[in-house]
């Protein structure tokens, strides 16, 4: 069971970095448009939280330790932050990043397809 969720988690980087070098002006428009739909959207960050723990737990002894290590701990940090942290620092951070150049997105998203075939490589996916 553990695999499929590293498998899940290594799906979602590649998706949402796919995502954010081919189209990042329409993510962000689709992340603006839901956050003025749904302000409280953003609690499901704490989602974030919660597959940093599975993966800090379920990455133990394979390849790439020290990454999986800081990637988890940043992720749960984040999700902490998007749960539990207070409207204006969450609103105020959530501005910043929606006023990026499209080029800070797509660089973001060839960080989260590296993450993706780096966490694909250390389950042995593609090897006999």
């Amino acid at each position: 069971m553990g695999i499929i969720v590293l498998f899940f988690i290594a799906g979602l980087w590649m998706a949402d970095g796919i995502a954010l070098i081919v189209a990042p002006e329409r993510m962000i428009a689709t992340l603006r448009q839901s956050l003025i739909v749904a302000p409280g959207f953003l609690k499901w960050g704490g989602l974030a939280g919660l597959l940093g723990l599975v993966l800090l737990a379920l990455t133990n002894g394979i390849a790439y330790q020290p990454l999986w290590i800081v990637v988890s701990i940043t992720m749960v940090a984040k999700g902490i932050f998007l749960y539990a942290g207070s409207d204006l620092w969450r609103l105020r951070i959530v501005k910043w990043c929606l006023e990026r150049e499209p080029v800070d997105y797509r660089l973001w998203g060839l960080g989260l397809c590296t993450l993706s075939i780096l966490l694909l490589d250390a389950m042995n996916w593609g090897r006999n």
